[in-house]
């Protein structure tokens, strides 16, 4: 388990998760579900002779976070379908310790192969009758046995700790923080718009996170990265007023106008009209490219609903 770091933050000691924590980890339970239903389905259809689950017998071995041995009989994109006496689940690839994570699809798959007939040193992470899902981790079971109690006890809301990246998905960073693993919903990645997690983060990379929410009967723990530094909206306009020229880079061009990040992290929107002012056409995809270095001019700052206008300035 790795040793935490017992820091809280005096400004965030009750900080809320945002509004799309929840529905990330919906969306995360349902994939998770589809790999399952994929599951039973290669079950129904094998030979492997795997006996029935009993749930009495999953849910012990839950609650005393027992590590078990499971032998590996099948696998589909998502990670092995495993079984033992009375126990049969579903282990993802996130949860294994020796996969690599930089291969193709195909290579992934040849890796997975070459677990059937093995037998794993497991955790029973998620058991739920009424779906029918018995999710397992042979990367929580590195942790030994008891030792979730403990984490959840120790994991308070406010407090500052260090994890390894597990999974990078488009709506966030899955973290192992020494036996449970927690999420970092994209909106707690930074204060600046992420297009896309994995350009920032890879699987195995150690991150500094906080602790937002923990909700031990769910086994899930709400994280954010962004708000172990201070908040560059409260201090935006202490810093920049209206006209301030300054260096921006563009971070994304849409449609109505092109996003470009000041130093500070703040993104501000250069709309389509200051562009077709500027260069007398308004198709974006002409003049910029993501990476670019603008000089530009802050035309209105509102910090309360996060918005920043900016316009473009000749460079010569």
């Amino acid at each position: 388990m790795r040793e935490k770091s017992g820091t809280y933050s005096n400004s965030s000691m009750n900080p809320e998760p945002d509004e799309g924590w929840w529905a990330s980890v919906l969306a995360d339970e349902d994939a998770i579900a589809s790999e399952k239903a994929e599951s039973s389905l290669r079950n129904n259809q094998s030979n492997s002779g795997g006996s029935c689950t009993n749930w009495e017998v999953v849910k012990n071995i839950f609650l005393h976070d027992e590590v078990i041995e499971l032998e590996v009989y099948g696998f589909n994109r998502g990670g092995l379908l495993v079984k033992g006496e009375g126990i049969q689940g579903f282990v993802p690839v996130s949860h294994l310790v020796d996969l690599p994570t930089d291969t193709s699809d195909d290579e992934r798959q040849e890796q997975l192969a070459k677990y059937e007939g093995r037998t794993l040193s497991l955790k029973v992470i998620e058991c739920e009758p009424a779906s029918e899902r018995v999710v397992l981790s042979e990367r929580a079971a590195q942790a030994g046995e008891g030792k979730r109690k403990m984490l959840f006890e120790s994991l308070k809301p406010g407090l500052h700790t260090t994890g390894l990246v597990t999974n990078v998905t488009d709506f966030g960073v899955f973290v192992d923080l020494g036996g449970v693993e927690g999420l970092v919903h994209v909106s707690e990645l930074s204060w600046g718009r992420v297009e896309q997690p994995s350009a920032l983060f890879t699987i195995g990379q150690p991150v500094q996170v906080m602790v937002l929410q923990v909700n031990e009967s769910t086994a899930r723990i709400a994280l954010s990265i962004k708000r172990l530094t201070e908040n560059p909206w409260d201090t935006l306009q202490e810093n920049h007023q209206k006209g301030d020229v300054v260096s921006a880079e563009v971070t994304a061009i849409q449609r109505f106008g092109v996003f470009a990040r000041l130093p500070e992290g703040i993104e501000g929107l250069i709309h389509v009209s200051s562009i077709a002012e500027f260069h007398g056409n308004s198709d974006s995809s002409k003049y910029f490219k993501v990476g670019q270095l603008l000089t530009v001019k802050i035309l209105h700052i509102d910090a309360e609903r996060r918005r920043l206008g900016l316009g473009l300035v000749s460079e010569e």
